[in-house]
Order: C-alpha cells, then structure tokens, then sequence
C-alpha cells in the first residue's frame, strides 16, 4: 500500500514562446504517520517548485505548484524529456519543516522510501488550432490521431483502418513535420526587431557601465600610486633623520669622552699627590719637634 497519493502522473505545461507556465501536483497522506517529501527535476534551472519540500500530517494534504520559466526556443516536435522525481519518507511525530535534511532521504539511510517519477508533457496554446495544408486543403494537424494509429498498427490491435488508408495518413504527418519544423525554423530566424533593440541597448548600457567601473577603477589605482610615494618619501625622510640623530649622538659621545679625559689630565696636573703631602708633614714634625728639644 503505498503512503502517499500523487496525482497528477503527468505534469502537462501551456507552452508558448516567453511565457511562464505552471501546473499544480496534489498530494495525499494515506497514512497515520507524518511523512516528509522532496520534489526532484532533471533540469532545476528551467523549473521552479514551491514547496520542494515539506511535512504531510497523517491524513492531510498539499499542494505543490511547478513553474516552468519563460523559454525563447520550442523543443522539437514539442516533446520534452524533463522528469520530476517525488520522494517521501516517514518522519517522527511532531517533525516540521526546518527539521528536514537532504541525507534524510538518501538511500542509504536505511529507511523505508517511495519514490514517484511523472514526466512533463508540453501541449500548445488553446487559444488557435494548427492548420497544416494536406492535399491542398487546410486540416488540422493530425499528429495525436496518427501517432495513435502508428500504435495500433504496432501492437497488432484488430479493426485498424487499411494500410492505403494509413500510408496516406502517415504521408500527411510526414509533409505536417516538415511544414513545422520550417515555421519554426521562421519564427527563430524572423524575431522582432525590438528585442535586437533591446539587446543593444542592452549592450550599450554594459559598455556604458564597464566604462565608469574602469575609469573609477583607474582613478582608486591612481590614489593609491600617489598616497604609496607619498609613503616612501615619508620613509625616506625619517631614514635619514635617524641615521643623522645617530651621527649626532656619535658625536656626542665622542666629545663628552674627550671631556672626561682632559678633565683628569688636568686634575693629575693640579695639586701634589697625597703621599707626599704626608711625607713633607712627617718632615715638617720632625724638625719641630728637634727645634724644640
């Protein structure tokens, strides 16, 4: 039995040239259990999902709406081999969206996954059908009747029409291709002449604005040449102080030594030394003292 419903099993698209289209996927608990899912594409550049992921309470619902970006270029023979790809998982109770992580849902987490894949099929605007002409009268192309008749005649179902009958048909799809693969061929190569304005302008307005971003570019490089020789004379300037306030200092050193040392020559030079003051007093004592006696 499987938990989630998923309807519908073909995302059908409105495609026409510049024109978003979106489609709806519908999805339905059948469980007693909250289960988390994950929308998958083979091309996420082209699509756009909103939720691509969430939490489905027991018996609820949810709605999931796929956009389809404006395309510039028809796929040919509108066939699109885009897929989705629906995974869902059961989650504790209480699980909400912000507790939903990518390794959840790989296969190796060891928990039970379903996985749906529905393809995208691209049907054309409803608005006018397409006239091919056939036989020299204007039909309506009869691709979906002839590839259901192509069908027929391979799986061998009995009541098919003649095979004249389906050689002609096929005949008529075959010249209806063709005519179709030229009309398109017309509308890529004869695109309006506003979107090359546009374009132009377009470019003019880059050029316009890698112009100023250069030129501003210039002038910051230009500021920072002027403020780095700036810098360097700075540098200089206070190299060369130093090594003068070094020479200086030198200078300085020298002569308050040459000081020093004339000041002790002329000490030296001044005055007796002290032993011989003594000695001339022990004299002077002596002859006293033989005076007097």
């Amino acid at each position: 039995m499987e938990l989630l419903e998923i309807q519908p099993r073909e995302l059908k698209f409105t495609f026409e040239l510049k024109k978003q289209s979106s489609c709806s996927i519908h999805l339905v608990n059948k469980s007693d259990q909250y289960l988390a899912f994950k929308v998958k594409t083979t091309s996420p550049k082209r699509y756009c999902v909103r939720p691509n992921t969430g939490v489905i309470k027991p018996k609820a619902e949810c709605d999931i709406t796929v956009t389809m970006q404006a395309q510039r270029v028809a796929p040919p023979n509108m066939q699109c081999k885009d897929k989705f790809l629906i995974q869902n998982i059961v989650v504790p109770y209480g699980t909400t969206e912000a507790d939903i992580r990518s390794d959840m849902f790989a296969k190796d987490s060891g928990k039970y996954q379903e996985e749906k894949k529905l393809r995208v099929v691209l049907i054309g605007p409803a608005h006018y059908p397409v006239l091919l002409p056939l036989n020299g009268l204007l039909k309506q192309d009869p691709r979906p009747e002839i590839f259901s008749q192509e069908e027929q005649l391979l799986s061998g179902v009995e009541n098919s029409p003649p095979a004249h009958v389906v050689a002609k048909d096929l005949e008529g799809f075959k010249t209806a291709k063709v005519t179709d693969e030229s009309r398109a061929a017309k509308d890529v190569e004869s695109r309006p002449a506003n979107d090359v304005d546009e374009l132009k302008l377009m470019k003019d307005t880059a050029k316009e604005k890698i112009g100023k971003d250069i030129e501003e570019l210039n002038s910051k490089l230009n500021l920072l040449e002027l403020n780095l020789s700036e810098a360097k004379l700075t540098i200089t300037r206070l190299t060369e102080e130093r090594s003068m306030a070094t020479r200086e200092r030198e200078t300085l050193k020298h002569e308050l030594a040459m000081l020093r040392k004339k000041s002790h020559m002329r000490r030296v030079q001044v005055g007796f030394p002290f032993l011989f003051v003594l000695m001339i007093a022990i004299i002077g004592i002596a002859v006293g003292y033989l005076m007097h006696s």
